[in-house]
């Protein structure tokens, strides 16, 4: 879990940042999800952009990502959602 404060460091790092993945209408698949491992894995930060869906889809959305993932959420505004994952030589130092 990310404490407040981490949250709010993370959500001012990912101010500058632009979305790398765009889910589409079709939602979460296998691929999309690969995509995001990938982006993780390289970026440990990322924006995730909704095409479409109601609040409640993304929100779920945002648990199974983080669920599949062993990802953190860090903030959902909109048709964005904001995830973190620490990799194994980090570049982000949470405070």
């Amino acid at each position: 879990m990310l404490s407040p404060a981490q949250k709010r460091f993370l959500s001012g790092k990912a101010h500058l940042v632009n979305p790398v993945v765009i889910v589409g209408k079709h939602g979460l698949s296998k691929s999309v999800l690969d995509e995001i491992d990938s982006a993780l894995k390289s970026h440990e930060l990322i924006k995730i952009r909704f095409l479409s869906g109601e609040k409640e889809e993304r929100d779920a959305a945002l648990e199974s990502i983080c669920e599949a993932l062993s990802a953190h959420p860090v903030k959902h505004i909109g048709k964005i959602l904001i995830v973190y994952r620490q990799a194994e030589k980090p570049r982000l130092i949470l405070p």
